[in-house]
């Protein structure tokens, strides 16, 4: 499994997602296996464990791993749909469910899969590659405004409007389709030591806007902890500071028993505590993990339990 992802911060997730070994479990991110094999490796021959992932390449890959594995079911489909996944399997809870938010090793050391800007490929980054839209057709199409907003919303690149503008001048002239052209636009206007997080933060940005990965993100937590067992666990791990707000403010927001204005002399909302937080703060890798798996350092992992 090494050599296609190293799975970040398994035991710690494997702990505080595992608490029934007989139970049934939600795995959102299969992506090459790791966290999912190191699960099924701790629950019985009576659970059930349902993963899916939409990447191509890692779904085939898993699916020819576990093939005589009679306790797991895979879905080639996006995490946010676990609430028709439950359906179709006839599952009226989860006692566990996880997602691990991170792009794995094998689709960044790819160029074939197009989410690397180290090396030369199609300028796509798309996880589903049936989605319509890629990462050419945006920055080949949307208007200055809306470029600059995606690079400084989803990216936080403080020199969002220049990109955004060098990239609709640079457009007319010839079109922007492999990972190089934009490496190249970004590299001729920004400051040599800025260069490689500038990068990050477009490509960050443009992935998660060509993938609606937020706003998947948000839907997922909001149908999993109505899935959740009571006393079951749900696990999230994120590495970039905008899928770790929304984590923590959802897991925030279900732990509160009121949301009225401040000045209603009663409360009528009839909100629910529904989350039990079992990480104040976020736990991180160790500096050992961080030296053997250097992509580590940014993980974050948040844990909750339902009431």
């Amino acid at each position: 499994m090494s050599d296609k992802h190293t799975p970040v911060l398994l035991q710690e997730s494997s702990e505080y997602l595992i608490t029934k070994k007989s139970g049934i479990y939600f795995d959102g991110t299969l992506g090459f296996g790791g966290h999912t094999t190191k699960f099924l490796s701790l629950l019985s021959e009576q659970s059930k464990l349902i993963a899916t992932d939409v990447d191509e390449e890692a779904f085939s890959f898993c699916q020819n791993m576990l093939q005589n594995e009679k306790r797991i079911k895979l879905y080639k489909f996006n995490f946010s749909n676990i609430d028709v996944i439950s359906k179709l399997e006839s599952i009226d809870k989860f006692d566990g469910i996880f997602a691990d938010l991170g792009v794995s090793s094998f689709q960044l050391d790819n160029p074939a899969s197009g989410f690397t800007f180290r090396s030369e490929a199609p300028l796509d980054l798309r996880m589903d590659k049936a989605a319509t839209i890629s990462a050419a057709d945006v920055v080949n199409t949307f208007e200055e405004e809306e470029l600059m907003k995606i690079f400084f919303e989803y990216g936080e690149e403080k020199n969002s409007r220049r990109i955004a503008k060098e990239i609709v001048v640079t457009r007319k002239s010839h079109p922007i389709k492999k990972t190089t052209d934009l490496v190249k636009l970004i590299s001729e206007i920004t400051p040599v030591p800025y260069v490689n997080k500038t990068l990050m933060r477009v490509f960050q940005a443009l992935r998660i806007y060509v993938n609606d990965e937020l706003a998947r993100l948000q839907l997922f937590l909001t149908k999993s902890i109505n899935l959740l067992s009571v006393e079951g666990r749900i696990v999230i791990l994120t590495y970039h500071s905008l899928e770790d707000r929304i984590v923590k403010d959802t897991f925030k927001y279900e732990t509160i028993s009121c949301v009225c204005p401040k000045d209603f002399p009663i409360c009528t909302c009839g909100k629910e505590v529904r989350l039990k937080i079992l990480t104040k703060k976020p736990l991180i890798p160790t500096d050992e993990e961080v030296m053997l798996n250097f992509r580590s350092r940014s993980a974050k992992l948040r844990a909750a339990e339902r009431l």
